[in-house]
């Protein structure tokens, strides 16, 4: 079986381009792949690999300035969801455009998954998804509100075209790993909004740990990888990428006339023309040679992300 590691940390880093190789090469020598982000502000990503190999990139990652304490969530995959390993430089491990937010200092109250049900349950509570339009699509909490964003980065013009409707309320907020409620909790707060709740661990670690007898969660969870989507227990769906604008697609989507493997689905039928049709069907044409093969294809299907995707 593969480990499935997602992880981030909040923690200043002096010179993260210094932090890059070292890191890289270890991941790569232990037979983990996937991707992780490097920034002043600290360390994000989701890898997988072997057990050993997971247990010694943790440890790299534990003994950087700062993270000694860094948390994670783990699942399993019975194939590797990723094609090969990157290491990048980034402004911020998670893009908000908010540079003077810090969630090292003011963020809302952490609740844990087992508490999460009853707080949402309160009338007083707004509940409110920071995830972005297509992850969304497939999944939420019930009477979750749904911003309608395309990236994280549009959430803080949202929120000021919106706030007034949450006048006199609690916030609760949720993401698929906690990281983008970091610091749109922090962001809150430092708008005068006083009580923010922070699902603790997101999405991942409520599916994880709350029955789905007792669930409040509906339908399925963007995953940043080749699984797409989970749901309770963290159990791969039936959900597929499409490869030309990266959307989760699940049956009743791939049924549809308008979907052809690798080029196309009814969503993005009208985004593309032709000739990027034509270059997504090589593109489909070169990955199935190569699993023919039994070799993974590096230029396309290594990540379930999106781009501008975050946890």
């Amino acid at each position: 079986m593969i480990t499935i590691a997602a992880l981030y940390k909040f923690t200043p880093f002096e010179d993260p381009a210094a932090l890059k190789a070292p890191l890289a090469r270890l991941a790569c020598g232990q037979g983990v792949k996937g991707t992780l982000l490097l920034a002043r502000e600290g360390i994000n990503g989701t890898i997988a690999g072997p057990r050993a190999g997971i247990d010694a990139v943790l440890d790299h990652i534990r003994a950087l300035p700062g993270c000694a304490d860094l948390d994670w969530k783990e699942a399993e995959a019975r194939a590797m969801p990723f094609g090969k390993l990157k290491v990048r430089l980034k402004r911020e491990i998670v893009t908000m455009g908010q540079p003077d937010i810090d969630p090292r200092g003011a963020v809302g109250t952490y609740v844990e998954p087992s508490d999460w049900n009853a707080l949402i349950s309160a009338p007083d509570v707004a509940v409110i998804d920071t995830r972005n339009d297509y992850e969304v699509a497939i999944g939420s909490f019930a009477g979750a509100v749904d911003p309608e964003t395309e990236s994280f980065g549009d959430f803080p013009a949202w929120w000021a075209a919106n706030r007034d409707r949450f006048h006199n309320k609690r916030v609760a907020m949720f993401c698929t790993g906690g990281i983008r409620c970091e610091k749109s909790t922090a962001f809150l707060k430092a708008q005068g909004v006083e009580e923010v709740y922070h699902l603790k661990g997101g999405i991942l670690k409520y599916l994880e740990q709350v029955p789905e007898e007792d669930s409040l969660w509906q339908g399925g969870c963007f995953v940043f990888d080749e699984r797409v989507a989970v749901g309770h227990g963290l159990a791969p769906m039936d959900y597929t990428l499409c490869r030309a604008c990266r959307r989760p697609l699940d049956a009743a989507d791939r049924a549809r006339p308008e979907y052809v493997r690798g080029e196309q689905c009814h969503r993005c039928v009208e985004e593309h023309s032709d000739a990027d049709r034509a270059r997504f069907r090589e593109r489909q044409r070169q990955i199935d040679l190569a699993r023919d093969r039994g070799r993974a294809h590096l230029g396309g299907g290594d990540s379930g992300a999106r781009p501008g995707g975050d946890q």
